[in-house]
């Protein structure tokens, strides 16, 4: 971890007149920005070169530029979906920032240049016409602090992993009033973060499923290890088609997120189904659903000795828009075959998104009796680290 040094809050004028005009919603997250703008003097060398310059979708339509220079840009991030102990972010950002803090910096170090952070419904709303103004005020600050070490954000949304954090009025309402809560939750979170030019991306949910013709009664689905990854927007089609309920879904979110920020690009990262099942057609970046969203985002990991099968597959979202492989880990692969998907999607994908759990590889390899999974997940990182820094010539 790199030191910390004590430094003194101070307000800036212009800003806390800019939330007074809008409203007591935005002065509380302005306060909190103004609170911690002095963290500057917590971060030591972080390796940023500027400010951060907005990230847009080139004019072709078919990769990322940055908007100023419009040279063109390439995803090189990890996941920040939870820590060493399971723990998700938004379950100890308010008590251990310093730990938020230590791990951008270390994954700054590792040579990325974007982090998924995943933000939980049941953290950020107290009702579902209302939201934690507590919740956004520590996201401001989680988007000044990426502002800072000069990091992109990828704000995916409406996460649902751990059951406790889940209000039980929301799996009681209804598909129209739980697509309507969960609308205020995208109106909310761009309100915090509209303007910013660390924020790459929103995505609307990870790895929304649909029904099939019989209906179901659980929103969520997929255990994993006490974590719900993917979930449900419709319990019942009702004669719809899928690819009816799909874009009505990213549509009624796209718009909600309008409302306040036009500038950010969208996408909801899918599970690759014709991967996993050998064949079909994308649903929410199909025709209908991804009409509405700037680029298609999937999670891929590729099994041992099946190498051509992922590539093949990831051919298939190549869409006409920029494609980012929004997971990836040597999960059911070795190290050198992930590399060597990452080398092969070269020609298709405009970004890669890892996992950073918590740990680095250096605290990781100085274990006396580190874990099968945690000597794998160090090798990655040296690995990762390697790759990122010589093929997007990341800072040190």
């Amino acid at each position: 971890m790199m030191p910390l040094k004590k430094c003194h809050e101070f307000f800036n004028p212009r800003r806390m007149n800019n939330a007074y005009s809008l409203g007591p919603l935005s002065l509380l997250v302005t306060l909190a920005l103004n609170l911690t703008f002095a963290e500057d003097a917590l971060i030591e060398n972080p390796g940023n070169n500027g400010p951060l310059d907005f990230i847009r979708v080139s004019n072709d339509g078919k990769r990322f530029v940055y908007n100023e220079s419009k040279k063109e840009f390439k995803i090189w991030g990890v996941n920040y979906d939870h820590d060493r102990q399971g723990r998700l972010l938004d379950e100890y950002w308010e008590t251990e920032w310093e730990t938020v803090v230590a791990d951008f910096l270390e994954i700054k170090k590792l040579g990325a240049n974007c982090i998924r952070v995943h933000l939980q419904y049941g953290k950020f709303m107290i009702t579902p016409k209302e939201a934690n103004p507590i919740a956004l005020a520590k996201l401001a600050k989680l988007v000044q602090l990426a502002e800072k070490i000069g990091l992109y954000l990828d704000v995916t949304g409406l996460a649902c992993y751990h059951k406790q954090n889940i209000p039980p009025w929301y799996d009681s309402l209804s598909e129209q009033s739980r697509w309507a809560a969960q609308a205020i939750f995208w109106e909310s979170v761009a309100k915090v973060c509209a303007g910013s030019s660390a924020v790459f991306c929103y995505d609307l949910m990870n790895e929304p499923i649909l029904t099939g013709n019989k209906p179901k009664v659980e929103w969520l689905s997929g255990e994993l290890d006490g974590k719900f990854f993917t979930q449900r927007i419709s319990l019942d089609l009702k004669g719809r088609s899928r690819d009816e309920v799909a874009e009505a879904w990213v549509q009624q979110l796209v718009t909600a997120i309008k409302k306040h920020d036009q500038e950010h690009l969208i996408t909801v990262g899918v599970i690759p189904w014709i991967f996993v099942f050998g064949g079909g057609k994308p649903l929410f970046h199909g025709p209908r659903a991804g009409r509405h969203l700037d680029f298609t985002a999937v999670h891929f990991y590729p099994e041992r000795g099946k190498l051509e099968k992922a590539v093949k597959a990831l051919k298939a979202y190549e869409l006409g828009k920029p494609l980012v492989i929004e997971e990836m880990f040597p999960l059911k692969c070795g190290i050198d075959e992930m590399m060597t998907f990452v080398n092969r999607s070269a020609e298709h994908a405009d970004g890669w998104i890892s996992f950073y759990w918590g740990q680095s590889a250096e605290e990781i390899n100085q274990k006396a009796t580190p874990t099968i999974g945690e000597a794998i997940t160090a090798k990655w990182l040296d690995r990762f680290k390697a790759h990122g820094l010589e093929t997007f010539q990341m800072p040190n």
